[in-house]
């Protein structure tokens, strides 16, 4: 139980880290079956595989959809393909001739007859596996439009210039025309004023932990049934001090634990990670903070921990209901899907899981850069919660007469 949350984490991160760099660094087969012989198909596929993002396969041009779904359906590498229609580059030359002479008229002067539905101009057809997500997908379908963008608004410059000069656009102004593009400048807002952009780790390692430490229930909870059922209570009952504090000083052991857990994976994170190709953990300047959050994140797990212990019945009962628990308490909590990602029914019941207030004291320290001061609105309720879970647990034991 202390070692396979820390194995949690690290698996986790290098999914995350992995699934952040796939349209970066990996690439993603793309079959293309072009039944077009015109320039302008070979340039879409010469300007979608200038994205990086696809390793482009050519498929026959005689492929027909059957074959080409068949194939996909036989190999799990191959989710996406495309058919580039046989009309694909006269359809283009039609709406950029239609664009063009458009302007012209605007510019008074005489432009080209309007083509019958010109404006309709062909497009492409994408195939993909269902196992695509859709975030993925729309990425994929972001990357092909821009190309056929960029096919179609070079073709509409080239044949706006030769209408107006009767010569060819000069690859250089082509190039300077398409290719002087604008900036978009990320920066994060943090609170320490900083400029670096946080990265998978940053991002899982302190929410996994927190996940990490609350499985401390398994534990606790269980050790506590078994002093119950086995007779062990009966034994500490014979103490010259209330059970409470025999209760009170396991919880300090386990706190314990809980802490050092959370040091072993933060180490992890800074000395481990990059020596298995992942970011380095940049931990937050104010190192009294962070151990005060995780130790309050600690003492919060133990609390739940103890509070289920105290009410189950079996070890059954209190391993199954805790370890479900923690999952749920986890997924409303923004652990496994953002906060901003969450429909607004959950905003509010988003705030009652405990996993959530120490996710946000967190990244608080480790994605904006602040101190005690800028975390103490999310501190405050979690103690809060961890009053209430103490108050419960002895409310339980007076209630079953244990004290």
């Amino acid at each position: 139980m202390f070692g396979m949350p820390i194995l949690l984490v690290i698996i986790v991160t290098s999914i995350q880290n992995n699934t952040f760099q796939l349209i970066k660094k990996n690439k993603t087969t793309l079959l293309i079956c072009n039944r077009d012989t015109g320039n302008l198909s070979r340039e879409f596929i010469n300007v979608a595989d200038k994205t990086e993002m696809f390793k482009i396969v050519q498929l026959p041009k005689d492929q027909d959809e059957k074959q080409l779904t068949a194939r996909m359906h036989t190999n799990d590498e191959e989710l996406l393909a495309v058919i580039i229609p046989a009309d694909f580059s006269e359809k283009i030359n039609a709406k950029a001739k239609l664009v063009a002479g458009k302007a012209m008229n605007a510019f008074g002067l005489d432009g080209d007859t309007v083509i019958a539905n010109a404006d309709k101009a062909g497009g492409i057809t994408l195939y993909y596996q269902p196992v695509v997500q859709e975030s993925f997908r729309q990425a994929v379908h972001g990357a092909l439009f821009g190309a056929l963008q960029l096919v179609e608004s070079k073709q509409i410059l080239r044949t706006l210039y030769f209408s107006v000069s009767e010569n060819a656009l000069p690859a250089k102004l082509e190039n300077e025309l398409l290719n002087n593009k604008s900036v978009v400048n990320e920066v994060p807002v943090s609170l320490d004023e900083a400029r670096s952009l946080p990265n998978a780790t940053q991002h899982n390692v302190p929410a996994w932990t927190i996940f990490a430490m609350f499985f401390v229930v398994v534990s606790l909870s269980g050790s506590i049934v078994r002093e119950k059922l086995s007779g062990g209570f009966i034994r500490l009952k014979t103490l010259p001090t209330p059970y409470f504090i025999s209760l009170l000083s396991k919880q300090i052991v386990y706190l314990a634990v809980t802490v050092l857990q959370a040091a072993v994976v933060f180490a992890i994170g800074v000395w481990l990670f990059p020596l298995i190709g992942l970011p380095a953990l940049n931990l937050p300047a104010d190192k009294a903070a962070l151990f005060f959050v995780t130790l309050i994140c600690g003492w919060c797990a133990v609390s739940y921990a103890a509070c289920i212990g105290v009410f189950a019945r079996t070890q059954e009962q209190a391993n199954g209901f805790g370890a479900v628990s923690v999952v749920i308490l986890a997924a409303i909590g923004g652990l496994m899907v953002p906060a901003f990602a969450m429909p607004d029914s959950f905003k509010t019941i988003m705030k009652l899981s405990p996993l959530h207030w120490c996710l946000e004291a967190y990244y608080g320290l480790f994605l904006e850069g602040g101190k005690m001061k800028d975390i103490l609105a999310n501190i405050v309720p979690l103690i809060a919660i961890t009053i209430f879970f103490q108050a419960m647990t002895v409310l339980g034991l007076k209630a079953k007469k244990l004290i």
